[in-house]
């Protein structure tokens, strides 16, 4: 496959692309936000698929699961291409979550590719000299947020495990596009050009992404990257401890290091040491429905499962979409559910977390019976409940800010082999810092700034060796022991909603995947009523406010990403939001 010239790739990929690519307007291929006529396209195939955020990442998945690769191979090749294309929400130094179900055992089974905290981070990280918690952006540009990147670790571990294709062969689609150059898409421009003094603060990422006058790059413009083709080739032929030793690690940490004015702490140790951690998944049944995900470090599916539980308690079938009522009880069961993983979530090699019983059915009857009433719920009314736990520890309630980034994406093979991936470096280019071809991750800031709560401990402080709390919720739905949806989304945590919003849109209002994919989004997290502006959500902004909400009209940029199993084939569907494509064969 390497033998392939660069020319023929490069061309393959951009005529398998929506036609006018590389012309089209933000308003075509890359809304900001969904209007009450925006649609997704429904797309349609008998063997396999791939849905992901950029129509050339999702084109050389879908040729290699064409060639004969299976599910695995193609995550390798989708995750490298996007960290070329869409460099600003994932890439190779970021992390992710990865929910898998194998179709020969017929298992699900989650792995976590969270970056984590270095082992010389104290609690001190984001205080200043005073003591107190940095402003959010101050801490996130530099070296100080930069955790130890997972996905590289990621991409080998589950390789090795499921993968067909030979390793090395996966990473020719990306390198070729790097070397060659690929133009620029409207939203990245869009975003580079709103990002200003941010990313002009280091010269690499000033002279990959602005003239040299310093004017943004222009979308369409042909990007080339032979930094990231050669971090390619020493990772395809060395595997990923070609990136976790020797010259690759070396350059992380001195870009971490050496960050002018806010410099971090990673070492080669840390590199060195990472590890991946298969965990348990965690399931709710949802009307007859499994609905699993990852647990923690990541808050996705414990959040999303308690929101669902509470909601089997009402008819949201009859209520319907148009109905205020199902609003109310959406919102105010996202509410609960966001203050019990405010309190109990984190990761759980370092603090015990009482899953079980935050996602234990009679408990959340009990908290759904809060939701009884016909008005929204008062402010002490939502406070963390007590689930059964097997220690006395209660912790402090955490304010930790994550902000939308990330990207997800979603590949079924012709075996039936399914993968719901979200990966980030967590804030839109995360730390600002590029080494090698490719962005540094900020993932640091999603811990708690604050240790304590009025002398209690945060669960997700930041502690050494430590992963952040996430709220990725990369999800399979399951019935009868095999998948019948894989969906997820990006959009720090909102994540949670949008991916709730879409189950509930699927399960209980019997919605295709191209209609819950792109309506309109009403959030509520923690009391004030976030709004999809510019939609049909804005009509509710009235009747929430008559039920005791303060609402907040907002843009809110969702990438969701579905595929559909059924006896009849796979169905998939892209956010309208972004300038993501399902296509299959």
């Amino acid at each position: 496959m390497r033998k392939i010239s660069v020319i023929l790739i490069l061309s393959t990929l951009l005529s398998s692309a929506p036609a006018g690519f590389a012309q089209q307007t933000s308003d075509t291929i890359a809304p900001e936000r969904a209007t009450s006529t925006t649609k997704a396209k429904r797309v349609e195939a008998s063997s396999f698929m791939v849905a992901a955020a950029n129509p050339l990442a999702a084109e050389a998945g879908r040729k290699i699961l064409a060639q004969g690769g299976n599910a695995i191979d193609a995550l390798v090749v989708v995750q490298t291409v996007l960290g070329l294309v869409e460099p600003q929400s994932s890439g190779l130094g970021g992390g992710g979550f990865l929910v898998y179900f194998d179709a020969a055992t017929g298992k699900l089974s989650t792995f976590d590719g969270r970056e984590t905290a270095p082992m010389e981070a104290t609690p001190k990280l984001f205080l200043d000299d005073k003591g107190q918690p940095l402003k959010f952006m101050d801490a996130v540009v530099g070296g100080r947020s930069v955790g130890t990147p997972g996905t590289v670790r990621l991409m080998e571990d589950v390789h090795k495990r499921y993968g067909k294709l030979a390793w090395a062969d996966l990473f020719a689609p990306a390198e070729m596009l790097a070397s060659a150059g690929f133009p620029i898409s409207p939203r990245l421009a869009k975003l580079v050009a709103g990002e200003g003094d941010k990313l002009k603060r280091y010269e690499d990422t000033r002279s990959y992404f602005f003239t040299p006058d310093g004017a943004p790059l222009a979308a369409g413009t042909v990007l080339k990257n032979p930094a990231y083709a050669q971090t390619l080739q020493a990772i395809a032929q060395g595997g990923a401890n070609a990136f976790y030793t020797g010259p690759i690690a070396e350059g992380i940490v001195k870009t971490v290091r050496e960050a002018k004015g806010n410099p971090g702490v990673l070492s080669l140790a840390d590199l060195a040491n990472y590890r991946i951690k298969e965990r348990e998944p965690v399931c709710i049944t949802y009307r007859a429905l499994d609905v699993c995900g990852m647990g923690p470090p990541s808050s996705g599916a414990v959040s999303v499962g308690q929101m669902l539980s509470m909601l089997e308690n009402f008819d949201i079938k009859s209520l319907g979409p148009d109905n205020v009522e199902s609003w109310r009880l959406i919102g105010d069961a996202q509410r609960l559910a966001f203050a019990d993983r405010e309190r109990y979530l984190a990761d759980t090699d370092f603090v015990p977390a009482p899953i079980k019983g935050l996602v234990a059915k009679d408990y959340l009857a009990e908290r759904a019976k809060l939701l009884d009433g016909d008005k929204a719920l008062a402010v002490d009314q939502v406070k963390a409940g007590e689930p059964a736990f097997d220690h006395a520890l209660l912790f402090g309630r955490d304010a930790s800010i994550e902000l939308p980034s990330t990207s997800h994406f979603v590949i079924v093979d012709a075996q039936g082999n399914v993968v719901s991936m979200t990966t980030t470096i967590e804030n839109g280019f995360g730390a600002r810092l590029m080494t090698g071809g490719f962005l540094l991750n900020n993932e640091l800031t999603d811990f708690s700034f604050k240790t304590h709560d009025k002398g209690v401990p945060i669960a997700n402080r930041v502690e050494p060796g430590k992963r952040p709390r996430s709220s990725m919720a990369p999800t399979i739905v399951m019935k009868d022991g095999k998948p019948v949806l894989a969906i997820g989304s990006p959009g720090g945590s909102q994540i949670i909603g949008y991916v709730a919003q879409a189950l509930i849109a699927y399960i209980d209002w019997g919605m295709p995947v191209e209609a819950i994919v792109a309506q309109p989004h009403l959030i509520n997290r923690f009391g004030k009523y976030d709004l999809e502006a510019g939609t049909t959500a804005a009509n509710f902004a009235e009747p929430l406010k008559a039920l005791g909400y303060e609402v907040n009209l907002t843009e809110m940029t969702s990438g969701l990403h579905a595929i559909e199993i059924g006896t009849g084939g796979l169905v998939g569907s892209a956010d309208p939001r972004r300038e993501g494509v399902a296509v299959g064969e």
